[in-house]
């Protein structure tokens, strides 16, 4: 008879005790015998998030084996994909391989189905046979792999209209393109720093979406071929070429392409640290600065909003909001330029 675990999955940590799997420092990622309210899958790939990924490569030089000899260490001290300096995880692809008694019959899973997980890897129970291969260039790594959901954890089935890897790669940053779907409002002006990248793009389009006809979207890029591939793809009004690293550049450029004012909602998506005030000195009093991005740094937000005057609203990015997986693959299936590019990029 099968053990009933937390719902939260707190019977995996090993330590310390008494906290949840995230903060946790190591879990157990025995797959041998899995407790009444988890889900057992077979992974085939690794979604690393994009700050955990960049860090993590550049500390390796790039090299291949390097970056997978680093996972596999990480992997083997924690339980799970926790990159130490960034704290971040990502997400993962695989197959059902068995259902804890206690859900048969009580979700919409059986064994056999293709589902990307919606929570961080950075709580997952994850055990790694073998890497089979990374994709540096989409923060991907094909792997012989087990993990846990436990019965808390969110998941999405993998649509039969798309393909595996295309859902995946959207499914990965869900969360930002559904956030911005709630916070842009007709009419406001936005800038996204760090559109030319996977979940700025669909970022763009939601907020191109939502600010309608009155309303002005800028985004922030590293390079003039991002810009005009931005343009190209209709995903803003206005590009601006410049590092999110230098925010007193930003705010100049940022203000240059709004007609000199200020904007309602600004959207961090950059996969770099020290991008905080670029975000916040352009916002106006009263607006809103959303961090996606794992790299942000609560204390240098908050701390130099204060130490600017900056009366802002400042979100932390939650991956998780009501129904954000459909409305991300709805983004793709709406967009055909973007799912065609989608599809050339991350496949």
């Amino acid at each position: 008879m099968q053990k009933k675990g937390n719902r939260y999955g707190s019977h995996r940590v090993i330590e310390p005790k008494g906290v949840l799997t995230q903060a946790a420092y190591r879990i157990d990622n025995n797959m041998d015998e899995i407790y009444s309210n988890e889900i057992l899958v077979n992974v085939s790939a690794l979604n690393i998030d994009s700050a955990s990924f960049t860090q993590i490569a550049n500390e390796a030089g790039h090299d291949d084996e390097k970056i997978g000899a680093k996972i596999l260490e990480i992997v083997a001290e924690r339980g799970k994909q926790q990159n130490p300096v960034t704290g971040s995880g990502g997400m993962f692809m695989g197959t059902v391989a068995q259902l804890g008694d206690d859900l048969k019959g009580k979700i919409d899973l059986k064994e056999g189905d293709r589902i990307a997980s919606l929570v961080s890897l950075s709580m997952t129970p994850l055990k790694i046979n073998k890497i089979l291969a990374i994709h540096q260039d989409i923060d991907r790594v094909e792997v012989d792999a087990q993990a846990i959901l436990f019965e808390s954890g969110l998941y999405a089935k993998l649509p039969d209209d798309m393909s595996e890897e295309l859902a995946l790669a959207a499914l990965d940053v869900a969360g930002a393109p559904a956030q911005t779907r709630k916070l842009v409002n007709r009419g406001d002006s936005v800038l996204i720093l760090g559109g030319a990248g996977k979940s700025g793009m669909l970022c763009c389009y939601e907020a191109m979406k939502r600010c309608g006809a009155t309303g002005r979207v800028v985004a922030l890029v590293i390079s003039n071929e991002d810009a005009r591939l931005l343009k190209r793809l209709r995903l803003c009004h206005e590009a601006i070429v410049v590092s999110a690293t230098e925010p007193v550049a930003v705010l100049e450029a940022a203000l240059e392409a709004n007609g000199g004012q200020e904007y309602d909602v600004s959207i961090c998506v950059v996969n770099v640290k020290n991008c905080e005030m670029s975000c916040i000195l352009p916002v106006r009093d009263g607006g809103t600065v959303y961090f996606f991005s794992m790299a942000t740094s609560f204390t240098k937000a908050a701390l130099g909003a204060e130490g600017v005057g900056k009366d802002v609203t400042m979100i932390v990015g939650n991956g998780y909001t009501k129904g954000h997986a459909e409305i991300t693959l709805s983004e793709l299936r709406e967009n055909e330029k973007l799912r065609s590019y989608f599809q050339a990029k991350y496949v």
